[in-house]
């Protein structure tokens, strides 16, 4: 179930994914990058990171990701993940989103007790409405205090990109932004925590994405390729496996796809 946050959020929140597991086995569970940060937050949740099998907070907050990561999921859960713009994780913790990039922090680690109530919820199994209910009251307490013009700065710039479907040189961004492409880099790594470049590569990989996943039958992966700005479908392939680990028809043929950038294995 995908929610969207109200209008005075969307500029923060991208959307609420709530999430139930019935099963008791083991899942294998990947999230790839769409260029955004986010927040778990769940009650009773058995998340192990998939590389070192560390058992993972029961919330948490997750920088944006160079490419994807891997879990296994233990047993049944329930959870609602928070997708925020990818300049809001930095605005809530106030650091670097370059120090945070593909890292996982412990939601009580920074924010105390804060959190704990929807944890309790999520336990209880209160509706989960009523849940992002109370989330959008949380987050838009958080935002009375006031944004920098850097962040609008950087809404502009993404809004931009997104506009443009990823693909915008190193000048059209200079002549946009009247900023030089280094003041830019500069301005992104911290915020985002990635280039503009990088960040525009995303784009146009979810950008093809959006095209595969619809409705058409007969696929031909090379018009569509093109369609997204690709100069040719190796390089497609080549920026597809780099960031989900897959080539676009092994992702295809995955059956479980819980969220756009959020599959079972």
């Amino acid at each position: 179930m995908q929610i969207s946050p109200p209008k005075h959020l969307a500029p923060y929140i991208r959307h609420y994914i709530f999430l139930e597991n019935s099963r008791e086995d083991i899942r294998s569970l990947r999230l790839f990058t769409d260029g955004s940060s986010g927040l778990i937050l769940s009650g009773d949740m058995n998340l192990y990171s998939g590389a070192s099998e560390d058992r993972m907070p029961l919330s948490f907050f997750y920088g944006t990701l160079n490419g994807y990561k891997d879990f296994a999921s233990k047993g049944r859960f329930s959870l609602i993940a928070v997708v925020f713009q990818p300049y809001f994780l930095n605005i809530l913790l106030k650091s670097s989103a370059m120090e945070i990039r593909n890292q996982v922090i412990s939601a009580e680690n920074v924010m105390k007790d804060k959190l704990e109530v929807f944890q309790e919820k999520l336990f209880n199994k209160t509706d989960p409405l009523w849940i992002i209910h109370d989330l959008n009251l949380f987050f838009t307490h958080f935002l009375s205090e006031g944004i920098s013009n850097d962040h609008h700065l950087i809404a502009s710039i993404q809004q931009y990109l997104l506009q443009n479907k990823g693909t915008v040189s190193s000048r059209n961004m200079q002549h946009f932004t009247g900023y030089s492409e280094r003041h830019l880099e500069r301005k992104f790594e911290y915020y985002i925590g990635m280039s503009p470049k990088k960040y525009g590569n995303i784009i146009r990989l979810h950008y093809f994405l959006s095209l595969i996943n619809n409705e058409i039958e007969d696929k031909n992966m090379a018009f569509l390729s093109y369609e997204a700005g690709y100069s040719d479908q190796s390089h497609l392939i080549r920026e597809f496996k780099n960031n989900i680990g897959l080539t676009p028809k092994q992702y295809l043929n995955t059956q479980n796809k819980m969220a756009v950038n959020f599959i079972e294995m």
